[in-house]
């Protein structure tokens, strides 16, 4: 696909290709923890772009962080009521980014100058969602993979939700994507936490597609319990790992238990830049679930800290969607089955270069 080569509308110093910018901007990534961000106003960067986050009754507004007086960053300010306070004068925005109060001058008319462009904003999985762009432009047989994804069993009564703190990643979104979806590394990279050295043989598999990514049901002998656990896997039991991969950055893995516990991992990674990921991850469980919330946050972490090296580390930096740019092993194919459904989105073959 041949990318047009005008860089109008991008976020001032855009590390994306602007045809890939422009793709990734129409789907929804998570900002921030909506329990963090209740309290207020909280900044974060979704694909370049500075953003704030703040409260207005029991909803939250998404807006460039900018107070369009004077360019002070609105995520210095303060939750004020319904709305925040620029700490620079004063000027409080409330409902709709709308600004309502000018304490220099509280009897003028405001201008629509002084209103904040906002973005849409949806509270799920316990975090923030937003996206730059609207799809209405978006091929309609694509419109259902620019929705915000589905995380199984996150409504479920009988499950237990979590929501883990978010971890940042200096490398691309679809490097640490990828990551998640391999299953050949557990017995190299994940040694400390539930890995097997002794068991690194991956048995065959099949991605099936969909109309927002694939799914992945990948049986091995290979256990979930953390390293040093007491807990063993009954005689013969095959453990299943149920993924689902909406793309381009988020995924989730279903683990299936011994006597039908379940453990549901969704791994939502935030494109700050091309070369800066915020990873965050919604946990729902059906067990265990009187095991403090610190403990599974810190598991999490390990785990993530362990992929977190590795990916840091990957060469070349961007994720090539040319078959012929890297190797590749039978171990691989939903490797394969991801980048084919990212060409397939219209990402340039360097993509994030």
């Amino acid at each position: 696909m041949n990318h047009p080569p005008s860089r109008t509308n991008l976020p001032r110093n855009c590390s994306f290709d602007p045809g890939d910018w422009r793709i990734l901007a129409r789907s929804w990534f998570p900002v921030a923890i909506a329990a963090q961000a209740a309290a207020g106003p909280i900044g974060a960067v979704l694909l370049d772009q500075p953003l704030v986050i703040y409260r207005t009754g029991m909803s939250f507004i998404v807006a460039d962080d900018l107070c369009p007086h004077r360019g002070v960053p609105l995520s210095m300010g303060f939750q004020d009521g319904d709305g925040i306070r620029c700490a620079y004068h004063g000027l409080r925005f409330g409902a709709e980014g709308k600004c309502d109060h000018v304490p220099a001058s509280p009897d003028m008319r405001i201008p629509d100058r002084l209103h904040l462009k906002t973005y849409p904003a949806v509270e799920k999985y316990g975090l923030i969602w937003t996206r730059l762009r609207g799809a209405a432009e978006a091929d309609p047989e694509k419109r259902a993979i620019y929705g915000i994804p589905k995380m199984p069993h996150w409504d479920d009564p009988e499950f237990q939700q979590i929501v883990c703190p978010t971890i940042d990643i200096t490398g691309f979104a679809g490097r640490q994507m990828e990551g998640f979806l391999d299953v050949a590394h557990f017995g190299f990279v994940h040694t400390e936490t539930f890995g097997d050295p002794a068991n690194t043989r991956v048995p065959s598999y099949v991605p099936e597609t969909n109309d927002v990514g694939f799914t992945v049901d990948y049986w091995s002998s290979v256990a979930n319990y953390p390293v040093g656990s007491k807990a063993k896997s009954p005689e013969g039991f095959e453990w299943l790992r149920h993924f689902e991969v909406h793309l381009p950055f988020t995924a989730s893995i279903t683990v299936h238990f011994p006597d039908n516990g379940r453990l549901v991992v969704m791994n939502c990674a935030s494109p700050v830049s091309s070369r800066m990921t915020r990873l965050f991850a919604p946990i729902a469980r059906n067990f265990d679930k009187h095991i403090p919330v610190d403990a599974v946050h810190e598991f999490n972490r390990q785990v993530f800290e362990e992929d977190r090296r590795v990916v840091e580390a990957q060469m070349p930096e961007f994720l090539p969607l040319d078959p012929e740019m890297e190797a590749h092993i039978p171990a691989d194919r939903s490797s394969f089955a991801y980048r084919k459904g990212l060409r397939a989105m219209g990402f340039s073959p360097f993509f994030a270069a």
